[in-house]
């Protein structure tokens, strides 16, 4: 299994940040901690860090502006060849351009079941609602601070006379379980059928007149009450194997894909050589190929009509 690699920002001692790379130790573990970095020099995480064998970068931001000192830490994450950001009390605000360039990919844990309690002091202004439950969440990075999409959450219960330190020590010990479990389900999502089929739903149900049903047990898309222009297969007749179904123009073009690239194109069983499979599961799907595959196939299928409306509305 090739391991997703993932960059790590700390501002101190890197609780967290710890989590993840213990944690990446197991064999069976879908990423691996290939940087972890701090805006200062002297955070203790970097200490660990380095004894463990991370590479790892400090520098201060103070005297720095914002998009500068982002620009920064950006070459230090690409030269590390990370996929994926992990901030890990990273107690800076980000850049705008820094957010977009990690669009997706950039998580952050916030001691807090978001919505509630954005930003500073949460667990005083939980324990102050006189809320029965603190807790914290995982979620995607957004140019909003702490308002991407959450990934996870772990509830934990407020005691009669707890502080802000005594229920963050409980909730820390919540969110060093939470991150790690979280980022390697979050690394291997698109392995996963539910977002694969998600994925694909998104991409056919935008095609005019689109719908989809169930036949031989698979997802097909086809267009309303005719016939199909894409299926999505997943483990059918226990090949193993998760992937859409498309039509091709002709055999020939079906042989050609398959020829220049056999492990991702096959030959669907039963569905004759207009028909090619082209493989989800191997992590680096094309969604825009994806897309313009799909949109062909429903252009085989599509009444002449609705054809004939398409091509003038694409021409304006």
């Amino acid at each position: 299994m090739q391991r997703a690699k993932v960059g790590v920002l700390i501002s101190g001692r890197g609780s967290n940040m710890a989590a993840l790379l213990y944690a990446a130790k197991a064999e069976s573990c879908p990423y691996e901690i290939v940087l972890v970095a701090a805006n200062d020099p002297d955070a203790p995480g970097l200490a660990l860090a380095a004894a463990e064998g991370i590479a790892t970068f400090g520098q201060s931001h103070k005297g720095l502006k914002r998009a500068e000192f982002d620009r920064i830490i950006d070459a230090q994450l690409r030269a590390a060849g990370a996929d994926y950001v992990a901030l890990a009390g990273y107690m800076r605000l980000l850049s705008p351009e820094f957010v977009g360039a990690w669009e997706n990919r950039m998580l952050n844990i916030h001691p807090s079941l978001l919505p509630k309690y954005k930003g500073l002091d949460t667990h005083q202004r939980a324990i102050d609602a006189g809320d029965s439950h603190a807790g914290c969440s995982v979620h995607i990075v957004t140019a909003e601070l702490d308002d991407g999409p959450v990934l996870g959450q772990t509830p934990v219960a407020i005691l009669p006379g707890d502080t802000a330190d005594t229920l963050a020590a409980r909730i820390l010990i919540a969110e060093h379980q939470l991150y790690s479990r979280t980022l390697a389900d979050f690394v291997t999502r698109e392995r996963q059928p539910d977002w694969l089929l998600n994925k694909v739903r998104e991409i056919a149900l935008a095609m005019p007149q689109a719908e989809e049903t169930l036949s031989h047990g698979m997802p097909c898309f086809g267009v309303a009450k005719g016939k199909k222009f894409g299926w999505f297969t997943r483990d059918h007749h226990g090949d193993g194997i998760i992937a859409l179904l498309v039509k091709t123009s002709a055999p020939d073009e079906q042989a050609t894909l398959i020829e220049a690239d056999p492990a991702r194109y096959y030959r669907p069983a039963y569905f004759g050589n207009d028909w090619v499979g082209i493989r989800l599961d191997l992590g680096d799907t094309d969604w825009d190929h994806i897309a313009i595959r799909l949109r062909a196939s429903w252009r085989q299928i599509a009444p002449k009509k609705l054809l004939g409306l398409m091509d003038i509305a694409e021409e304006f």
